[in-house]
């Protein structure tokens, strides 16, 4: 059973910071293009940030503009996204996303507020 679960969201303040996780199961992970994707209220789920298999590719969104930062460790089948100077604007929900072979997978995602 393939199980990606999200952690690390929460609330903090304009320019604050956060990371989070995601740990997965019951993928060959070290195969697996793995990405951020989030939501905000109202709006389409949108890229974020993605890492190939092996790390060596990396891509973010203009709107990160090098305030994250995302990273895996394939030994412990995790991916990982430092968010630093976050704002209003970056407050959604975080989904984790796993690539390989033509199969997608989605967590459930993990808040992540930024407000006074």
């Amino acid at each position: 059973q393939v199980q990606l679960v999200e952690s690390g969201g929460g609330l903090v303040q304009p320019g604050g910071s956060l990371r989070l996780s995601c740990a997965t199961s019951g993928i060959i992970f070290s195969e697996s293009r793995m990405g951020w994707y989030r939501q905000a209220p109202g709006k389409q789920r949108e890229l974020v940030a993605t890492i190939s298999s092996g790390g060596g590719t990396i891509t973010y969104a203009g709107f990160v503009k090098g305030r994250f930062t995302i990273s895996r460790a394939n030994t412990k089948n995790t991916m990982y996204m430092q968010m630093n100077s976050l704002k209003p604007e970056d407050t959604a929900v975080y989904y984790c996303n796993a690539f390989r072979d033509g199969e997608t997978y989605w967590g459930k995602g993990t808040l992540v507020t930024v407000s006074l």
